[in-house]
């Protein structure tokens, strides 16, 4: 091959670009809706000392199957759920990608309802699915029930998105929601539950629905409230069939024995790492108050994250506000922008910073 020549790249992906938030050494970091907290030193402690335990078993190949881990997501998930209604992977980005795998592919369409995760198009781009752009309220975000179950109706998509907490607007869906699409759609529903251990009181798992919806698909992560965005560990819930079938497409050994360790050690400690999650809930409440007084506006958020708005040039508030030291996330969202919940002292600095920018930008 001429090593001047342009890679083949699929003729669908050549206008991609590789998914990415702005890495930027700045003092204010509220942008890729992180954990702000360092893992509590008993939490580290549980991981390192389950590290130390496979070290000398690295020569051997780890549990393909992650039962003992599988085991555990699902004694935390509750809901009944046995280790052959949990499946893991590096990530709940891997998961959707394995999903879209295994019930995507050529000649399928998956619909999504926008805004939402930026990752769903680009997943099912990749994996030669065809994308179709659904819609929500334009005042507030909100997803009905008719106004979505119409949709699938008219589509008949092969799979269905519904992204609840949904990023970057941070609203959640009911079950009614959920119930509506996934008796109306002829194939997958997935619901992206990443953010669920931030919602507010009486939100409702769609994981209750799996009784009665076999081919219903819940996915989650431990990047957020686990704190472990580093260590890449994300997870679904299914019924046993669902399961089996993904086992199609993952890679042998694709969850290394140290992703294991660690998710299993910090699972032991899910009662330390949640109460950080009320630490940022409280901070994230508090945006949303202080952003108010500021004259903006601020959808109520289920996240550990806060979308406002509404500006003429939100990149010109992004701007601003990263002069003053403060990194947020313009989301491509025309007039707004998403601040993830920080510490404290990180929530009292980007209110500042938002108190000197003009709010006509």
């Amino acid at each position: 091959m001429n090593p001047f020549e342009e890679p083949p790249l699929r003729d669908d992906l050549r206008d991609l670009k590789p998914y990415g938030a702005p890495q930027l050494d700045v003092p204010v970091r509220l942008n890729t809706n992180e954990n702000p907290y360092p893992l509590p030193e008993a939490v580290a402690e549980a991981v390192e000392k389950a590290l130390r335990g496979v070290l000398r078993d690295l020569n051997r190949y780890p549990d393909r199957d992650a039962i003992a881990l599988r085991e555990d997501l699902a004694t935390y998930v509750g809901h009944g759920l046995t280790s052959a209604n949990v499946w893991a992977a590096n990530g709940s980005n891997e998961i959707l990608q394995q999903l879209l795998q295994a019930f995507g592919g050529p000649g399928r369409e998956a619909l999504g309802f926008l805004p939402s995760y930026s990752m769903h198009p680009i997943l099912a781009t990749v994996t030669a699915t065809r994308w179709i752009g659904g819609t929500r309220r334009t005042n507030n975000f909100e997803l009905l029930a008719e106004h979505a179950k119409a949709q699938v109706r008219v589509y008949q998509p092969d799979i269905v998105f519904v992204c609840s907490p949904n990023n970057p607007t941070g609203t959640a869906s009911a079950l009614d929601v959920i119930e509506a699409i996934a008796s109306e759609a002829p194939g997958v529903v997935i619901v992206d539950e990443a953010y669920f251990e931030f919602a507010r009181e009486g939100a409702q798992s769609a994981i209750s629905l799996l009784p009665r919806f076999p081919r219903l698909v819940v996915t989650r992560t431990m990047s957020k409230a686990f704190a472990f965005a580093g260590a890449r560990v994300g997870y679904l819930a299914a019924n046993p069939p669902m399961i089996e079938a993904l086992q199609v497409v993952r890679l042998p050994y694709h969850l290394s024995a140290l992703t294991q360790a660690a998710a299993r050690a910090a699972l032991t400690q899910a009662p330390a790492l949640l109460a950080q999650v009320e630490a940022i809930k409280a901070q994230r409440d508090r945006i949303v108050s202080g952003l108010r007084q500021l004259g903006l506006t601020a959808i109520d958020s289920d996240a550990n994250f806060v979308l406002f708005g509404e500006f003429k040039h939100q990149q010109t508030v992004w701007q601003a506000l990263l002069d003053r030291g403060v990194l947020v996330r313009d989301v491509g969202l025309d007039g707004w922008l998403r601040v993830s919940a920080g510490t404290a002292e990180e929530t009292n600095a980007f209110l500042s910073a938002m108190g000197q920018v003009p709010h006509d930008a």
